[in-house]
């Protein structure tokens, strides 16, 4: 109890004779969303009962389609990117797995129906290696000829071709094969791009921008819907499924964003450390990135609040501290004893003191 007495009287005095002090200033510019997102707390409303049942009901549909047994393995291949690409595999984590597990016994059995069509062994490598299913690039040397280079019929197969562009980006080191699969499969597809037409034409457009890897799954999704929904071969059960859970969802992350800005508002920093960044929205859609499915809404509300506080911190140590408060900020956080954690409030109530003043 002496030490935090102490620290504090300490403060008063510092403030009492407050030296002046030339800061740097970064000018961040406000926030952009301004309180935009805070309009969804009145707007958000309990779920349609309907809605809800309407869901459960397609999403059983989708699970019957799903563990039905069929023939040809490429059509639960299709089935499950489709899922994937839409956004809702979360909801058939377990069967998708299990329909995994026996593709890749499959492919190792040397299976015909996978022996010259690309577009299906490259989507059978890319789903088994998305999940973390190990399957050996071997399989795409039948596409090469005599030379060693990849056949020049390949590239009559678009589709297949598009195919085996979004495989490479799932190589691991040293698999040269897919490092040439995929110079030769972007030369290949900048080269048709213009003279395709149709959904083709916009998914190798969209391709060449942004691989399914390298994209938020949720960006994607609302992406895909369209591109789904032209193909002819599409599932309709799915597709309206997919499209009812993306709004449903989108409501709850709606309303989640709108109560973290509501938290940061409460904080007041805009006028308590107007130096900062206001970067809250933009570290939930981060946090979304990683955790969009509705289990994880504790995940993404305190991680938003750990990256946004954090930032805050950045800004101090970028921006406004000075050599001298910055060493011993950072010992205190380093030692995190009693009488460091003391010295970090200090330090933080004596920049309120100091902004207080602006």
């Amino acid at each position: 109890m002496s030490i935090q007495v102490s620290a504090v009287a300490t403060l008063t005095a510092q403030d009492r004779v407050m030296p002046e002090i030339n800061r740097r200033s970064a000018n961040f510019q406000p926030s952009i969303w301004g309180d935009h997102f805070l309009s969804y707390a009145s707007e958000f409303l309990e779920t349609d009962v309907n809605m809800r049942q309407q869901i459960e009901e397609l999403k059983e549909n989708v699970m019957t389609t799903l563990t039905a047994p069929i023939e040809k393995p490429s059509q639960k291949l299709i089935l499950v990117d489709a899922i994937q690409r839409l956004g809702v595999s979360y909801h058939f984590d377990n069967e998708i797995q299990e329909i995994l597990q026996q593709l890749q016994k499959t492919c190792e059995s040397d299976n015909p129906e996978y022996n010259d069509d690309l577009y299906t062994i490259a989507l059978l490598f890319r789903l088994l290696r998305q999940d973390g299913y190990y399957i050996s690039c071997d399989m795409f040397n039948k596409f090469k000829d005599s030379k060693g280079n990849f056949k020049g019929s390949l590239c009559n197969d678009v589709k297949g071709i598009l195919s085996l562009y979004e495989a490479t980006h799932h190589s691991l080191k040293g698999e040269d094969i897919l490092d040439e699969a995929l110079v030769f499969t972007t030369t290949h597809l900048e080269s048709v791009a213009s003279q395709l037409s149709g959904p083709l034409a916009a998914q190798v457009t969209h391709a060449l921008k942004q691989p399914i890897r390298k994209g938020l799954q949720r960006l994607e999704a609302r992406h895909y819907f369209s591109l789904y929904e032209e193909d002819a071969s599409h599932d309709k059960v799915l597709l309206k499924f997919a499209k009812l859970d993306f709004n449903l969802l989108q409501k709850v992350h709606q309303k989640e964003l709108s109560d973290i800005a509501s938290w940061w508002k409460d904080l007041d920093f805009s006028r308590k450390l107007p130096f900062i960044r206001d970067r809250v929205v933009e570290c939930y859609f981060w946090i979304l990135g990683v955790y969009f499915e509705p289990q994880y809404c504790f995940a993404r509300r305190m991680l938003t609040k750990v990256i946004s506080m954090t930032s805050v911190i950045d800004d101090i140590y970028d921006v406004y501290g000075t050599i001298e408060e910055l060493d011993l900020f950072t010992e205190a956080i380093e030692r995190l004893r009693l009488r460091h954690i003391l010295i970090i409030f200090a330090f933080i109530l004596y920049l309120f003191l100091l902004t207080r003043k602006i």
